[in-house]
C-alpha cells in the first residue's frame, strides 16, 4: 500500500468540509454523511456502501485495519490526528474511525407498482424513535420504510446508531405521504393508520395477506388529519393500564409484527 496521508490540524480544510456533515443541511449539500465507530464502519461494508473516504487514528490502524478486509483500492484512507478524531466524533469516547458513504437515490418508480410492506412515517422527529422504527422494520421483513414530511433525516448519526445499520438493510424512502398512500391503494395494498380516536379499529381484529402499509404520527400531534382521512382504516392498540398512550417505537413494532403474523396464519 502507499503511504497513507496524514491530518493533524482540525483546520484542515477537508476536516471542516466533514464536519459540515454533522449536520442535515450539510448532507444535503454534499449528497453524503459520516459513520464513526468499528461495528458501523463494518456493517457498511457487508452491506455494500459506497464508501468514499475512511478515516483512522494510528492506533486504530495499526490494532483493526486487516479485520475490516477493506478494498483500499475502492476507497481513500487518511490518518488523523486523536484530536481531528474527537473534532470528528459525536459521541464521548471516539473509537478511531470514521467512514464517508454516499446518500443512496432510491428511484421511487421502484416501488410504487410492488406488492409489500411498507412503513409510512408522518413526523417522527426524535432520531432514537427513528432508528428503532427502521430497525423493527428491518427485523419485520418490511419492504421500506417512507419518510414523510417533518421527519427527522435518517442519515442524523442517532438516528445511524439507533437502526444497528438496519439503515442499509431496507429501502428509506423520502417524499409525499398522500402520494405513497395512494399508490399504494391504487395496487391494492391497505394502508392503516395508528390513530385513538373513538371510530379507529383494534388492530387485532385486521387481517392481511401479505400487503401492508402502517402509518404512524409525530411522537406529540399524531398523524396528520389529512393524511387519517386517506387511508384505508386507523386502527389502535388497546391499553388495559393507566397510560394514555404508547411510545411511537414500540406501537410500530407491535402493528408491524401482528401483520406479518396475520398474513403468515391465513
Amino acid at each position: 500500500m502507499k503511504e497513507l496521508a496524514y491530518i493533524q490540524s482540525r483546520q484542515n480544510a477537508q476536516i471542516k468540509d466533514l464536519r459540515r456533515l454533522l449536520t442535515s443541511r450539510g448532507r444535503r449539500q454534499q449528497g453524503k454523511y459520516l459513520i464513526e465507530g468499528h461495528h458501523l464502519v463494518e456493517e457498511a461494508l457487508i452491506y455494500d456502501q459506497v464508501i468514499e473516504t475512511m478515516l483512522m487514528t494510528q492506533e486504530y490502524y495499526d490494532n483493526h485495519f486487516e479485520s475490516l478486509n477493506l478494498a483500499t483500492d475502492a476507497s481513500t484512507l487518511i490518518l488523523i490526528s486523536e484530536s481531528v478524531a474527537k473534532e470528528l466524533s459525536e459521541t464521548p469516547a471516539p473509537q478511531g474511525v470514521f467512514a464517508v458513504i454516499q446518500i443512496p437515490r432510491i428511484a421511487l418508480e421502484r416501488w410504487k407498482s410492488v406488492h409489500g410492506k411498507y412503513l409510512l412515517l408522518d413526523g417522527i422527529q426524535d432520531p432514537g424513535n427513528l432508528g428503532t422504527l427502521i430497525r423493527t422494520a428491518s427485523a419485520a421483513d418490511f419492504d421500506g420504510v417512507f419518510l414523510g414530511t417533518g421527519t427527522v433525516d435518517p442519515y442524523n448519526a442517532k438516528v445511524i446508531r439507533a437502526s444497528q445499520g438496519a439503515i442499509w438493510q431496507i429501502d428509506l424512502l423520502p417524499g409525499d405521504l398522500s402520494e405513497a398512500i395512494s399508490h399504494l391503494q391504487a395496487i391494492g395494498v391497505p394502508v392503516y393508520a395508528s390513530d385513538l380516536s373513538k371510530d379507529s379499529k383494534d388492530y387485532r381484529s385486521l387481517f392481511v395477506k401479505g400487503s401492508v402499509g402502517i402509518v404512524l404520527g409525530n411522537e406529540g400531534q399524531g398523524i396528520r388529519q389529512e393524511i387519517l382521512t386517506l387511508a384505508t382504516s386507523t386502527v389502535h392498540i388497546p391499553m388495559p393500564g393507566q397510560a394514555e398512550s404508547l411510545n411511537v417505537g414500540v406501537a410500530g413494532g407491535i402493528l408491524m409484527f401482528h401483520f406479518i403474523n396475520s398474513s403468515n396464519q391465513r
